[in-house]
């Protein structure tokens, strides 16, 4: 597992919350929100249901308008961009339900995925050349489906479709990585392989994941931020934030 990154000792984040707030009907889903995840870094957001955690993940990616606040990625800030511009910034999204194109192989998802496919024009003059096929290839190593690359989608497990929509999202090189509950469903021995790759797949990128799999938390977790009511009720190390009486009385205790 990488080392945790302090806020301080990094320099600038890759990603910076801050006074985020965003209201429904004048019910504040987040309130005055300040999250900061490092280049490199794990960051899991844990938190009892109803806290705000896909909210978060909404609002970055430009799926929800902020009422207010600042969402700044790379220094880019981002409530005032189109969904598609934040995704060509640089950040990919894995909502919780896989969304694969089931009647395809695991090498067309993986290749529609490539940055020239995915516009219509770009898809209508598409060849398949050598960097496409180098980069599936590539990547379907590194989500453990090489073996399968001509298996039709929808023929796959759970978890091993979970793995292609994050394929999917690694085809377009983002620096930024949101995924949400990715190991729901899965088998023990899928979850550990999760854990590996979500490991080796932050190197050079950052890792923002909602999850409430403490022990899968645990493998993979760099820093820890526990929502509730919007606000960040506690952040840190797994270690620290299981201890805070706080958390243990919302959340764990459970």
């Amino acid at each position: 597992m990488n080392a945790s990154i302090g806020f301080e000792s990094s320099g600038h984040p890759v990603l910076a919350l801050e006074d985020l707030t965003v209201s429904f009907d004048g019910f504040k889903a987040v309130d005055s929100l300040n999250l900061y995840v490092q280049r490199n870094e794990v960051h899991v957001v844990i938190g009892p249901n109803g806290a705000g955690k896909t909210t978060v993940l909404d609002l970055i990616c430009g799926k929800t308008r902020a009422t207010s606040g600042s969402i700044r990625f790379n220094n880019r800030e981002l409530t005032k961009m189109h969904e598609h511009e934040i995704v060509q910034a640089g950040v990919g999204r894995k909502f919780q339900t896989p969304s694969i194109y089931e009647n395809l192989s695991v090498f067309e998802n993986l290749e529609m995925s490539f940055p020239r496919g995915r516009k219509v024009f770009g898809a209508l003059i598409f060849k398949r050349s050598a960097d496409v096929v180098q980069r599936v290839e590539t990547v379907a190593r590194d989500i453990f489906l090489e073996q399968h690359l001509y298996m039709q989608a929808d023929l796959l497990s759970h978890g091993q479709k979970q793995w292609l929509e994050i394929g999917m999202l690694l085809m377009q090189e983002p620096e930024l990585l949101m995924l949400d509950e990715p190991v729901a469903g899965m088998s023990v021995s899928e979850r550990e392989q999760t854990a590996e790759l979500l490991t080796r797949i932050s190197r050079g990128r950052s890792v923002l994941v909602i999850e409430h799999d403490m022990d899968f938390v645990k493998s993979i977790a760099d820093k820890v931020t526990v929502l509730h009511q919007g606000k960040i009720l506690a952040e840190g190390s797994m270690a620290s934030v299981q201890a805070d009486p706080k958390v243990i009385e919302v959340y764990l205790g459970h």
